[in-house]
């Protein structure tokens, strides 16, 4: 079998900063998620046993310059009854849900042709889960499965003919799903992942590619104590166009008609133009 994803279409885009400038940005922003995540830290209450969260960057802005971003997300998690034991933690990063097709190809007289087709409804565009240590060390499959920690057990609901569910982590569909988004650098899972800094302080760097769908991508941090979760934090960020190229979108999307009738013309002019230039006499 053979999967091939069909109908989402990615849009292409250019490179980050680069060289001194961009590391002394990156080293900012990442400072001032750190002295956020602290300051946070500092307004729980003593005996909160809470999850404190924060991302350097809140929102990714794409130029015709941009090929990716690295965004740092911090976290402090809190002693909880006096217990002061290890912790295992998760970081599950999702982008926008968009829809895919996965094909099985057989062969036919001695073609390979598309012979069956599974469609994914509303999976993330992107989906990144990084940990301290590979997640089923952590809790039993179970819990991993309620939780939706780990690429086998995050739920990518499929249309079957005209039902819609998840299946097992064994679907031949949905391995190759799977595999086909991880060639593509938008899926993947890293069980060292996650770092400490301290026993109760730890950082993850998630890797946004130049390929990444625009939207909001949630950032879901789970902690896990003796194989139960003990917190749970959810935020977010934004990855956007800007410049010139967002101008345009604005555009398309606010006079629709104006914007092709634009299109159409300028494809007149450059016709002509080309016409009179090659053309012999």
């Amino acid at each position: 079998m053979k999967g091939r994803m069909g109908t989402a279409v990615r849009e292409k885009v250019g490179a980050a900063a680069r060289g001194p400038a961009g590391a002394a940005v990156r080293t900012l922003r990442t400072s001032w998620a750190l002295l956020t995540l602290l300051i946070a830290l500092a307004a729980l209450p003593a005996q909160a046993g809470g999850l404190v969260v924060s991302v350097s960057q809140p929102q990714v802005r794409i130029t015709s310059s941009f090929t990716g971003a690295e965004l740092v997300v911090f976290g402090v998690a809190e002693a909880q009854n006096g217990d002061d034991g290890p912790i295992d933690v998760v970081v599950t990063v999702r982008g926008p849900g968009e829809r895919f097709t996965t094909w099985r190809k057989s062969r036919v007289l001695g073609l390979w042709v598309n012979s069956d087709s599974r469609t994914f409804v509303e999976a993330p565009a992107f989906l990144a889960v990084l940990s301290s240590r590979p997640t089923d060390q952590m809790a039993s499959p179970e819990t991993l499965r309620v939780e939706q920690i780990g690429l086998n057990y995050n739920i990518l609901v499929q249309r079957v003919g005209p039902d819609f569910t998840d299946v097992v982590p064994s679907d031949p569909f949905r391995t190759a799903f799977l595999r086909i988004q991880a060639a593509q650098g938008v899926y993947r899972e890293d069980p060292r992942g996650v770092g400490f800094l301290a026993p109760r302080v730890f950082r993850a760097e998630v890797g946004i590619p130049g390929t990444a769908p625009l939207g909001r991508y949630s950032v879901a941090v789970k902690v896990f104590r003796n194989g139960s979760i003990a917190a749970t934090e959810l935020t977010s960020f934004d990855v956007n166009k800007t410049g010139f190229e967002q101008k345009i979108a604005e555009f398309s999307q606010r006079d629709g008609w104006l914007y092709g009738l634009v299109v159409a013309l300028g494809s007149l002019a450059v016709g002509f133009m080309g016409n009179l230039l090659f053309r012999r006499d």
